[in-house]
């Protein structure tokens, strides 16, 4: 088998492999070429994306961190303005407009209150407390202006001030403001020392809080150019001098410093830097990848170059007609041609699988037959089921008559028996007048019973509600209610409950019905009002329900006695709980009467 290879890829003796050697060739070049230019112009272009993003990052980390400098400059501006509206220049009034400060800015490592002589008079602490500090500069130049001074005015104070963890004085910013005593006099000034840790805390969480995957460090010079903070061994170097932030190409840097800040006395420089390895890694990378790429490219075109000459091509149309004719079928399987190659090994695959296919094909079609066997079994199933529901909406609409016949009929009935059987027990003790006047009144019952039977068989046969919306069905069903009761009647309707249009709908329709010739025969109210809205579900805040309430004016009744004989409120319940909608009935005498359903959307 190597000999057999090795022939093959003699371009002396098969042109397919001169042709495969030759595009390999050209492809190596071209691809050698175009990741050379490829990766210096892309670590041309990273260079300087990377060096202007670097700027940015230098720019905002420098101006938030004077942000954040003169906001605590401001704070000690605030604290002069209160010390001189206060009228109490006492040291312990001082001592407390100073404690409360340093209570909420503990950066201030130090405040105090000089005089116009320059003895402290007040002070957190007992630091300077009594001694003058006419001499320093943040008194000199804070009965000018505000003042922000520079770290080295700060190490002056190393005297006075502890020292470090690591034995070295401590470093501080100041900041001062004069404390006005009417126009053009100085009373005093309000010093402060901000904590150079707090200034690394600062400068650390500005740098993590840059929008960016990278990794960078930050150097802070003064005006100078002496480093005043940054990595390891750069503290104390000057950038102005022979030191290079960048050393000599191992990182790329931005950097950011201005001469028109509202504090000229600091006129630092804010350097960021990232290691050029990691940042140029990207566009190195891409050296690789366009070069392996293309190489990989020209290995594939010079094989199949040596396959496309080959007279392999013939056989492999032989066997796409044969595939083709089982697509059609007409035939059922493929002949595998002879050989011991790839066209061989591509006929036996495609002999099996059609093969397979066929037993299948075969599997399929006693599966389909079986399936319509169970098809056939579940439908009879189903026309079971449906004949069962059939008759349980039978049996429903049973009940639902039952309960309409009660509403109405029942009723109507009950009153006009009461009245006979009171005109048949008087009426050898009743004037004519009377008698006739009781039997006019039966009669009026009687009528008024037919005319609700056949308004409830009206209602039943049209169905509004499906129709219409559960609004308009209402809005309609008060209509009638005012103009026959003469009842001030409303309707407030909003949200997706008032287009309801089904069967919980015509459900909620009748329980209203029922409470409105509840409101009719027993309220003597003057006024119902309906109302249908959309409210959040207790259990589930981004679940809606729908509440319809049903309220009126009238005597009101106590919801806990017995009515025996009166079916109207369990009637009520039982329609609720056929939707799954819950019902509860507020009431007490003289109060009026509130019906309330929830039901979920």
């Amino acid at each position: 088998m190597p000999v057999n290879w090795l022939g093959r890829l003699n371009p002396r003796r098969h042109l397919a492999a001169a042709i495969g050697w030759s595009v390999l060739a050209v492809v190596a070049l071209a691809s050698l070429a175009a990741a050379n230019l490829a990766a210096v112009r892309a670590e041309a272009v990273a260079r300087a994306d990377t060096e202007r993003l670097l700027v940015q990052f230098a720019a905002q980390v420098r101006h938030a961190l004077m942000m954040n400098l003169q906001m605590r400059l401001a704070i000690v501006q605030t604290t002069a303005a209160q010390i001189a509206a206060s009228g109490d220049r006492g040291e312990q009034a001082l001592r407390r407009h100073l404690d409360a400060v340093q209570t909420q800015f503990p950066e201030f490592a130090w405040l105090g209150v000089a005089d116009a002589d320059g003895r402290v008079v007040a002070a957190t602490g007992d630091l300077l407390r009594g001694q003058s500090v006419a001499t320093r500069s943040w008194f000199v130049a804070a009965r000018q202006a505000p003042f922000l001074g520079d770290v080295h005015d700060a190490m002056l104070l190393a005297q006075d001030l502890p020292q470090g963890a690591d034995g070295q004085p401590l470093r501080f910013v100041d900041a001062a403001a004069p404390i006005a005593d009417g126009p053009g006099a100085i009373a005093g000034v309000v010093g402060g020392h901000l904590s150079w840790a707090w200034i690394d805390q600062l400068q650390a969480g500005l740098l993590q809080g840059l929008d960016t995957r990278r990794t960078l460090e930050l150097l802070l010079a003064n005006g100078d150019g002496v480093v005043l903070a940054g990595p390891p061994g750069w503290v104390g170097r000057n950038l102005t001098a022979s030191e290079d932030a960048g050393e000599a190409g191992l990182y790329l840097i931005g950097s950011h410093a201005s001469a028109h800040d509202q504090a000229p006395d600091l006129r630092w420089r804010v350097v960021v830097r990232q290691s050029a390895d990691v940042a140029l890694q990207p566009a190195r990378a891409l050296h690789r990848t366009v070069f392996t790429t293309v190489l990989l490219a020209g290995l594939l075109a010079a094989v199949l170059a040596m396959y496309v000459t080959r007279a392999l091509v013939r056989r492999l149309e032989a066997l796409a007609e044969q595939a083709a004719a089982v697509r059609r079928g007409a035939r059922s399987q493929i002949a595998v041609p002879a050989g011991d190659d790839e066209v061989q090994r591509i006929g036996t695959a495609l002999a099996e699988l059609v093969a397979h296919l066929q037993q299948e094909k075969a599997a399929l079609a006693a599966l389909n037959a079986e399936l319509d066997a169970r098809v056939a079994e579940r439908g009879a199933r189903i026309e079971r089921m449906a004949e069962e529901a059939r008759h349980a909406a039978v049996t429903r609409e049973r009940l639902r008559l039952a309960r309409d016949l009660h509403d109405t009929l029942a009723h109507s009935l009950m009153a006009l028996l009461t009245q006979i059987r009171l005109v048949r027990k008087l009426k050898d003790r009743l004037p004519a007048q009377e008698l006739a006047a009781e039997l006019e009144r039966a009669e009026a019952v009687a009528a008024s019973g037919l005319a609700e039977a056949r308004a409830a068989i009206t209602q039943m046969r049209h169905g509004s509600v499906r129709e219409n919306g559960l609004a308009a069905a209402l809005r309609e069903l008060l209509a009638r209610f005012g103009e026959r009761t003469g009842m001030d009647a409303t309707l407030h309707a909003a949200g997706r409950g008032a287009d309801l249009a089904d069967e919980r709908a015509e459900t909620l329709y009748r329980i209203v019905e029922e409470a409105l010739r509840n409101v009719e025969r027993h309220a003597r109210a003057g006024a119902v009002q309906v109302v249908v809205e959309e409210v959040p579900a207790d259990d589930a805040p981004d679940a809606r329900r729908l509440r319809l309430t049903v309220q009126d004016d009238g005597v009101g009744f106590d919801p806990a006695a017995p009515f025996p004989g009166h079916y109207g409120l369990p009637g009520m319940r039982e329609q609720a709980a056929l939707v799954g909608a819950t019902l509860q009935m507020h009431s007490a005498p003289g109060q009026g009467c509130t019906l309330t359903l929830e039901l979920a959307l």
